[in-house]
């Protein structure tokens, strides 16, 4: 009798718990955001990532109705402005904006990440995807991707070489990703950024520019320092729609896309994370955002919860394989 009577007294304060912990967490969300929130950019400022976190800040203050702020913390390929997200207090209040790069690929190139994107972090929204882009100096002899390829395949003594903003970037597996699909071989010349790198394919110091897209697309389009090949989506981008995709040049099934996201700390109360995704949802779905987004050669994500999270997955699968059986380090 004792023992039934502690049964049932357990069994009702464990439903109070859960019925403390659900009108908690309701009130939570029914209070919330009672002051401004912040989008973390882990990158900084002046890029593609700071551009779009300031773009999704944006985007949420309307559903939101409150004030949300951007605070860049740059280092270690993004790695530490996202641990920071990870420890942040989960109350909705600290945001991360993750990229292809810290949330798929950096955790197969750093032995030492303080955080696991997949365990540590909740998907929200998909700010944007941008293509890629191969790009030869104006006065190169290289004008299609079978030229490259034919170009790759005849240097045995001097390799064809390819610029990218630095070892490890999204743009680096991009020009990796090329050659194993081509079955070439080319040497990757790394430079800080796409200000160093972009000269050195104009003045013919290096024979291929990979880059994303919004970084060499007024120069493309002015054409007098370098000319676009192919970009690396699986349909043209409309910011340059004469230019070819490198699948119908060639290379069927090829499709690279960089892309930015917006996640929150784990174990932020479901009816917060709820509520960010709708904000975000209204506000990337905005006209002004997508026209906004056109003139950089980036298009509004429409992936959100638990579609971001299956994404990133084939994601990882995606670029976690060819990092290792290309041997790529970070340096």
């Amino acid at each position: 009798m004792t023992q039934s009577l502690h049964g049932r007294a357990g069994r009702r304060a464990l439903a109070a718990a859960a019925l403390s912990a659900l009108v908690g967490s309701a009130a939570h969300a029914a209070g919330y955001p009672e002051h401004p929130v912040t989008v973390v950019v882990p990158y900084p400022p002046g890029g593609g990532a700071d551009i779009f976190g300031r773009a999704i800040a944006n985007a949420l203050q309307p559903g939101l109705k409150q004030t949300v702020l951007v605070e860049n913390k740059p280092g270690a390929g993004g790695n530490i402005g996202m641990a920071y997200v990870a420890r942040a207090k989960a109350d909705g209040y600290t945001l991360g904006l993750g990229t292809i790069g810290t949330q798929t690929i950096n955790q197969f190139l750093y032995a030492n990440m303080t955080f696991d994107p997949a365990r540590d972090l909740v998907p929200i929204a998909l700010v944007s995807t941008t293509p890629n882009v191969i790009a030869v100096g104006a006065k190169s002899p290289y004008k299609t991707v079978a030229d490259v390829i034919q170009a790759a395949r005849q240097s045995k003594d001097k390799k064809l070489t390819y610029a990218s903003p630095g070892i490890g970037s999204s743009v680096h597996l991009t020009g990796a990703y090329f050659e194993a699909m081509a079955g070439v071989t080319m040497l990757h010349v790394p430079f800080k950024g796409t200000s160093a790198s972009l000269p050195a394919v104009a003045g013919g110091q290096v024979d291929l520019l990979f880059d994303n897209l919004p970084g060499a697309l007024a120069q493309i389009k002015d054409g007098n320092l370098v000319r676009g090949v192919a970009v690396t989506s699986a349909t043209r981008d409309p910011s340059l729609p004469n230019l070819p995709t490198v699948a119908e040049s060639g290379l069927p099934g090829f499709d690279v896309t960089a892309w930015f996201a917006l996640y929150a700390p784990r174990g932020t109360p479901e009816p917060v994370v709820k509520q960010l995704i709708e904000a975000a949802r209204a506000g990337l779905a905005t006209p002004a955002i997508a026209t906004n987004f056109a003139t950089m050669g980036a298009k509004p994500g429409t992936l959100f919860g638990p579609d971001l999270a299956a994404f990133e997955r084939d994601e990882r699968k995606k670029w976690g394989g060819l990092i290792k059986d290309k041997g790529i380090t970070a340096q």
